[in-house]
């Protein structure tokens, strides 16, 4: 890998020293798809102990439609209880796997909504005799609550239709995260006709019983941790902008300044969700890391334009107000394994590795890429903390192409001979993220001890 720039200083003064303690991995994801997989079985329970028996192909299709309709019911709550920003799941799983989880988790219950329809009019339409249209529209016109129900498959089919990555592409951040507001209304609009309609839940008050705990549990995370929090965080915290400063083309710092941020607990390498209080910017969230290690009076984060919303921040005044979701991510010291560190970033993904270049324990090295020598953000900053702490930084860009070089394992161990013993903190754009994952297993890391948080929506 050709570089612009190679810089290593003397022994460390008063740098960050010292292999971390042995850690074991989390057993949080582990433990959380048992407590998901136990909840499908006593969702599977219901529809055993309520079927005396199964005669014939309508019986088995009409039995199918229930228990598609069933975990359908219980995906929805899963689904919402995901994205409920829970800091217990949040910091110990990471935002990007709850994403994962939670993208998959919607084809799954797509998948289960259409399964349920298409059985349950199957085997009332062979149980009546009539024909296929007859019986839908019985079926929707006739039965309670479930033109709401209809209602509610409308919208999470075209929340499914427009979530999948070719029509992701297409929208805004802010537009994606709006429309995912539906899907809360068609979980609200969905839940009566199961109540009502399901035959496992009908004549059985327990059932009925475990079902409202299951969602009103559910909807007390969201409302908790979505609405309630924020909105006290940002009234005890009272967050606003300080200064906004230039750092490279299209990339800006926002600094700002706080009351009692240290009961915030965000370490290095997290993100909050910023709600800037400024025409065109309050009615919308955007994640955004931590360019620095907070402060009991001032956090930073540096945004690169890549949209109406992050162009916006270039033109905020002083004193525009903030509120502040957060902190999120697990992409911390915690996930680190070994003595040895690599930060690999492109892009404005230097903005988490920064904050931990400046604070990781141990013998760092730093690699940044660029497209060009002027878009390398924070420049000056990685330098100095190199100097002061005795570590390496390395700057690669694509152009001039006498610099450009490919992102491959040879190219990383000619750096790092060692490579295959560090722990590996990546954070760029998809298509580099992917080049250099690949890269890295190449030259030996083990996939456990490359740590990347996803910050694509």
């Amino acid at each position: 890998m050709s570089t612009i720039s190679h810089t290593r200083r003397g022994a460390p003064r008063g740098a960050p020293a010292g292999a971390p303690p042995r850690r074991w991995p989390s057993p949080a994801p582990l433990l959380l798809r048992g407590a998901i997989g136990a909840g499908a079985c006593g969702v599977l329970a219901l529809w055993w102990t309520g079927t005396a028996s199964v005669v014939g192909p309508a019986g088995w299709l009409t039995g199918g439609g229930r228990i598609t309709g069933l975990l359908a019911g219980y995906s929805c709550a899963v689904l919402i209880a995901l994205m409920a920003r829970v800091p217990l799941l949040d910091h110990h799983l990471g935002s990007d796997r709850l994403a994962r989880w939670h993208a998959a988790g919607g084809r799954y219950t797509i998948s289960l909504v259409l399964a349920h329809t298409l059985l349950i009019v199957w085997g009332y339409t062979l149980t009546s005799g009539s024909g296929v249209l007859h019986e839908t529209t019985t079926l929707v016109l006739d039965y309670p609550d479930m033109l709401k129900a209809t209602a509610a498959f409308v919208l999470l089919a075209a929340t499914g239709f427009l979530s999948a990555r070719a029509a992701r592409r297409r929208m805004s951040y802010e537009t994606w995260h709006y429309l995912h507001f539906a899907t809360y209304l068609a979980v609200f609009l969905a839940f009566g006709h199961q109540l009502s309609d399901g035959a496992d839940f009908v004549g059985r008050r327990p059932a009925q019983l475990g079902w409202y705990a299951l969602y009103a549990a559910v909807a007390a995370l969201v409302l908790w941790y979505r609405f309630a929090v924020p909105v006290r965080r940002a009234l005890r915290h009272r967050l606003r902008v300080v200064e906004v400063r230039p750092e490279a083309p299209g990339v800006v710092s926002v600094h700002l300044t706080g009351e009692r941020l240290t009961e915030l607990g965000a370490r290095p390498g997290q993100f909050f969700r910023w709600r800037f209080l400024a025409p065109g910017l309050w009615w919308t969230a955007n994640p955004y890391s931590l360019s620095a290690p907070p402060l009991p009076h001032h956090l930073r984060i540096t945004v690169k334009e890549a949209g109406k919303h992050s162009a916006a921040l270039a033109r905020l005044r002083p004193g525009t107000r903030v509120w502040a979701e957060g902190p999120y991510g697990a992409f911390t010291e915690a996930r680190r394994r070994s003595a040895k560190v690599l930060l690999l970033a492109g892009g404005v993904g230097i903005t988490p590795l920064r904050a931990l270049f400046e604070t990781l324990p141990g013998e760092v090295t730093l690699v940044y890429r660029a497209r060009r020598p002027e878009d390398l953000a924070l420049r000056a900053e990685l330098d100095a903390i190199a100097a002061a702490r005795g570590a390496t930084v390395h700057y690669a860009v694509d152009e001039p192409a006498r610099y450009s070089a490919p992102l491959t394992a040879r190219a990383l161990k000619s750096l790092l001979p060692d490579l295959a013993a560090h722990d590996v903190y990546l954070c760029g754009p998809p298509g580099m993220t992917s080049a250099a994952r690949r890269a890295l297993r190449g030259a030996g890391v083990p996939r456990h001890r490359i740590h990347h948080e996803s910050f694509e929506f």
